[in-house]
């Protein structure tokens, strides 16, 4: 446990802009592989800036106060540790994202579980009891769907940020402004110094660099 701890601890404290931002994630079927040496620090701490807020945010949106959603995250990351070596990657199988999604959904029902009065706990002794917890706290219906929002909000600003080192500042500014803050081109026209002509380009170029990173991303890393 106390190793499993470290290597938690020295992922919160490794910095993004410590790491190397131009090189590519590894493929998902390769960081999982990689995952299975505990000590390849650059492969858990790309599994972990990938995947973290995914995991925070279903916890909660399942209505966990923010301590309980970094226990959660926490939580989750250790048992990835300790699973990873009898995880097999196959699609036929089972999916990635469905077996995170369990490992995330019992750390998540942990966490409400230690809320509920003691009598309560004292009496939920089965599996089958155990479903008592699920309905007053967390259905598994309602963290699925939080968990599929919040993989394709995951996907898309990874894909973002993918875009946004490769594209010049200024394009995606432009972007920016008019697609995600919804300005008007006369505004932007203005406040950049710009022509009408470049923010439609803009737009496109941008757009069509999003849907390619996010369908690249989607096939090889979620």
């Amino acid at each position: 446990m106390d190793f499993l701890k470290r290597i938690l601890l020295r992922m919160y404290c490794h910095s993004v802009t410590e790491m190397k931002r131009s090189a590519l994630i590894p493929t998902r079927r390769s960081l999982l592989s990689r995952l299975k040496n505990w000590d390849d620090r650059e492969s858990w701490n790309a599994f972990f800036e990938t995947y973290w807020k995914l995991i925070y945010y279903a916890a909660q949106r399942a209505g966990l106060s923010e301590a309980d959603c970094e226990d959660v995250v926490q939580e989750t990351v250790i048992s990835v540790c300790r699973k990873i070596p009898e995880f097999k990657y196959d699609p036929k199988l089972g999916t990635f994202k469905s077996w995170l999604l369990n490992l995330t959904y019992w750390r998540i029902r942990d966490q409400h579980r230690k809320q509920l009065p003691k009598e309560i706990i004292g009496n939920v002794t089965t599996e089958d009891d155990a479903d008592l917890l699920d309905t007053m706290k967390d259905p598994r219906s309602a963290l699925e769907a939080a968990w599929e929002a919040e993989w394709e909000k995951n996907l898309f600003d990874a894909a973002m940020e993918r875009v946004k080192r490769k594209i010049d500042p200024k394009v995606f500014q432009i972007f920016d402004l008019y697609v995600l803050q919804d300005w008007p081109p006369e505004k932007i026209r203005t406040f950049l110094k710009v022509s009408s002509a470049q923010v439609y380009v803009a737009k496109h170029r941008v757009s069509s660099l999003l849907k390619k990173e996010m369908r690249h991303l989607e096939k090889n890393y979620f």
